[in-house]
């Protein structure tokens, strides 16, 4: 049977980075290298490996899959999954059928993934059997749920993963560039989508042709392999690590479960020559024994991103000293992209995120006044009109992030008299523990619920090896007796109930009352700065 859709037509000859790019505004990257290389690697993992002809053939069959349901250019799926080939292949499927993609956090609570994935608006659902509570919580959760299939071992309920095999392999008829919604939590109430229209083709492919130059992919050796060392549904390495290295024609390693030693073994054993880490890595690797560190070969390193996390001079400057100058720092978020740092320029400016185009970055004071060169105030950066973000089915968060064309995630900093980033700091209300954002209101309005708690509010406080850890303040009903350190376990317990790991209080202390403003708001900045006055000393 003749396919109907050549990811080749009138680029025999050319190499597969030019094929690949020229079918960008299709989405019919993968197809493109399939079609030249259909037995080069494209994914290895512990749960298997896929060449580029089998992942274009599977991300063909999810795609009929989801066509013959009626889920067309548009809508919407969600994929609840661990690191393993099949997440990769249900991404590639949405990217060439024009709709959008909602990888979640399988980490979560059941509730919390099934309020996700119905609040997305998904018509399917692709689940991991290993959270097939979750998978199985957001099926009843959601009515709009037309195809339901299960990765890894059977869900009740579910199709089985192995039924997609009957499906057409061929290319469909009729490609469209898909877009993503990753969810970031908000400072109060659910998760929010950040939701752009369809990406513009045009522009994706120009953009995927710039990240491949930066990242100095070299899909013409054969040889370059990035690592995704952290779970795919968190942006940095769904982008960095998986779409933008495969987009190229580059293969990927997906690591189940990262450990810093592991990691080492996995550069030595497969030549890794791209990864992306966050700080948290950094420290844990660092930490090694050096006749650990010493007994791996880690040459075939060509490039490092790091983010997600600030990371302190002496940490990145001891991995520089390690790996060498192939350290690179991007500050972004779910929100859009920011800045990007070369090793050079990190080690001329030291502690700098980089240097924002003309136009791409204000900063401005508590009265939205653009502050002079070196002076800290909030960051915001240029949300451009056709790529701006709204947070799904929430305008009054949008308007409160945005201002005048620009975006804010709460993070502070400056831009040096030479239009160098700095970052000194953030909003009071996020807390970034390992590069996970989280959201100081949502454990309060769990810790509230225990009936000894008056009043609380939850801050970030110094921890050296994940940057932040939660801190619970709480003020007690009055004319309470207690064993504050029993309490404090007490209540630690009490918030397993409910929040996901990275969320429960590492610690708690008890006041007499707890700071609030004339409005009646938890002044969180006050109580944040006293945990962190030795440390801002220390700068």
């Amino acid at each position: 049977m003749a396919i109907a859709f050549d990811p080749l037509a009138n680029h025999q000859g050319k190499t597969i980075f030019e094929a690949a790019c020229a079918n960008a505004s299709v989405g019919m990257e993968i197809a493109a290298v399939a079609a030249l290389e259909p037995q080069r690697i494209a994914v290895e993992s512990e749960q298997g490996n896929l060449s580029f002809g089998e992942l274009n053939q599977l991300s063909n069959q999810i795609a009929h899959r989801l066509l013959r349901a009626g889920i067309v250019a548009g809508d919407a799926v969600a994929l609840l999954c661990s690191n393993r080939p099949e997440f990769v292949a249900v991404r590639f499927a949405c990217h060439r059928l024009g709709v959008r993609l909602t990888p979640v956090n399988w980490h979560l609570s059941a509730d919390e993934a099934a309020y996700i994935i119905d609040n997305c608006d998904a018509k399917a659902l692709f689940a991991d059997a290993r959270v097939s509570k979750s998978a199985t919580v957001a099926a009843n959760h959601s009515s709009q749920l037309q195809v339901k299939i299960a990765i890894g071992e059977a869900i009740s309920g579910f199709d089985f993963w192995d039924s997609l095999s009957s499906e057409s392999t061929e290319n469909i008829p009729t490609p469209s560039l898909g877009g993503t919604m990753l969810y970031t939590s908000g400072t109060t109430g659910r998760p929010k989508g950040v939701f752009r229209k369809q990406p513009d083709p045009n522009k994706a492919a120009d953009m995927q042709a710039i990240l491949t130059a930066v990242f100095q992919f070299d899909p013409e050796s054969g040889t370059d392999k990035a690592l995704s060392p952290g779970p795919l549904y968190h942006s940095g390495p769904f982008n960095l690590c998986m779409t933008t290295p495969l987009t190229s024609g580059i293969g990927v390693v997906l690591m189940d479960k990262w450990d810093p030693e592991e990691t080492l073994k996995i550069i030595q054993q497969h030549k890794i020559t791209h990864t992306f880490f966050v700080p948290t890595m950094f420290v844990r690797l660092l930490k090694l024994d050096e006749s650990v560190r010493s007994s791996y070969d880690i040459s075939s390193i060509k490039f490092i991103i790091h983010g997600a996390a600030p990371c302190s001079m002496e940490t990145k400057q001891a991995m520089l000293d390690w790996f060498g100058p192939v350290i690179w720092e991007m500050f972004a978020g779910t929100e859009g992209p920011g800045t990007i740092v070369s090793p050079q320029e990190w080690l001329a400016k030291p502690g700098t995120v980089g240097k924002p185009g003309p136009g791409q970055i204000r900063i401005l004071d508590d009265d939205d006044n653009q502050v002079s060169a070196g002076k800290s105030g909030q960051i915001y950066i240029i949300n451009p009109p056709d790529s701006s973000f709204n947070y799904y089915k929430d305008k009054e968060k949008t308007e409160r992030a945005q201002k005048d064309g620009y975006f804010t995630a709460g993070d502070i900093g400056f831009i040096d008299e030479d239009g160098y980033l700095f970052l000194t700091g953030r909003s009071a209300e996020v807390i970034i523990s390992g590069g996970v954002n989280i959201y100081p209101q949502e454990i309060d309005d769990v810790l509230i619920k225990h009936p000894l708690v008056a009043d609380v509010g939850c801050v970030g406080v110094p921890n050296k090896e994940w940057g932040e850890e939660v801190k619970a303040v709480v003020q007690l009903q009055a004319n309470q007796q207690v064993d504050e350190s029993a309490l404090e376990q007490e209540l630690i317990e009490f918030t397993t109930q409910y929040l996901a790991k990275q969320k429960i209080p590492r610690s708690i202390d008890f006041v007499a009352k707890l700071p609030r403003s004339e409005a009646g708001k938890v002044q969180r900045k006050v109580i944040r700065d006293e945990y962190w006055k030795d440390q801002e000393k220390a700068l």
